[in-house]
């Protein structure tokens, strides 16, 4: 069988995944030294403090011709920027990712995902096809209900391929952006989303307390960078405050042309209701100048496109 020209790297999260990681890297090694003539899989090992590296270069003893890299972070840093931190140095014209270990897929997909990007992708991802999590559905509806510039449907994925030309791209934008998914929609490019029928697995894919609180607050950054859901909540307390504010002059009036209220009451209430009325002012102002400040600093491109045509006559 004729193998694949391009170089090919694989960029993989590991954070305390020794019950999985060593028949991870097996199957994956295998289908690379099958299908490339030149791989790389770059293993980023975000602060483990179980025996994942000791399985990493187990696995990595039994390659052929694969060269396996370790990244070892010196804290833990959580998934995004462990990722960059793998993305930074690998050297393929197409670059994996995979953001955990857990191969509930027939590795064979991994080869439809890359030549599904040879007919013209830049960026293609797969995930299962079966119902996401509570949390995950209720992050991606808000995300795409508020987004600032719509980048279309996202979903939870569970690998995707980029080529080196969305890597350049976003080399381009202020890669602090804690959010990749987000940032690879904003590049402009051509992309494509494959779903698979996912494959029984038995191992514990549980993530630990760290994960978990990485995750959440990712979603939480990412929504106050990428969304306007801080300025329209602003907004719609403002308009709850306006409308109670209306309330409370109405009802003051009422009381002090009906009874006798204690002296200075009156007034008191209404500077009351006018001061909280101007602070939700002030704090919408505040945001929506937060929110520019953001536009500026993190989104240096102006524009996207995805493809320059040349036509000769």
């Amino acid at each position: 069988m004729m193998k694949e020209k391009n170089f090919v790297s694989v960029v993989v999260y590991v954070h305390n995944a020794e019950n999985r990681i060593e028949k991870f890297l097996d199957s994956l090694i295998q289908l690379l030294e099958d299908n490339f003539e030149h791989a790389e899989i770059i293993c980023v090992n975000d602060f483990s403090l179980d025996n994942s590296v000791e399985k990493i270069k187990s696995a990595g003893q039994r390659a052929q011709d694969i060269n396996i890299t370790v990244v070892n972070l010196s804290y833990f840093h959580g998934l995004e920027i462990a990722m960059n931190a793998g993305m930074d140095i690998s050297i393929g014209d197409y670059v994996f990712e995979f953001d955990n270990t857990v191969i509930d897929y027939d590795i064979s997909e991994v080869m439809k995902v890359y030549r599904r990007a040879l007919e013209g992708f830049d960026i293609v991802s797969a995930s299962a096809d079966k119902k996401a999590k509570l949390s995950s559905r209720l992050f991606y509806y808000v995300y795409e209900k508020f987004a600032i510039n719509p980048t279309g449907h996202m979903q939870t994925e569970s690998f995707r391929i980029l080529s080196r030309r969305v890597l350049n791209r976003i080399a381009h934008m202020n890669k602090t952006i804690p959010y990749r998914k987000a940032v690879y929609a904003y590049s402009g490019l051509k992309a494509d989303h494959i779903v698979y029928t996912p494959v029984p697995i038995s191992i514990n894919t549980e993530i630990d307390k760290q994960e978990r609180q990485n995750k959440l607050d990712i979603a939480i950054e990412t929504l106050l960078l990428f969304t306007n859901v801080g300025y329209k909540v602003s907004m719609f307390m403002f308009a709850v405050m306006l409308i109670m504010m209306v309330a409370v002059i109405v009802y003051t009036f009422i009381a002090y042309a009906v009874s006798s209220p204690v002296p200075g009451w009156t007034s008191s209430i209404l500077f009351m209701s006018v001061a909280f009325l101007g602070l939700f002012i002030i704090l919408s102002i505040v945001i929506k100048y937060l929110q520019l400040l953001l536009e500026l600093v993190f989104k240096r491109q102006q524009y996207s496109f995805e493809s320059i045509e040349k036509i000769k006559k």
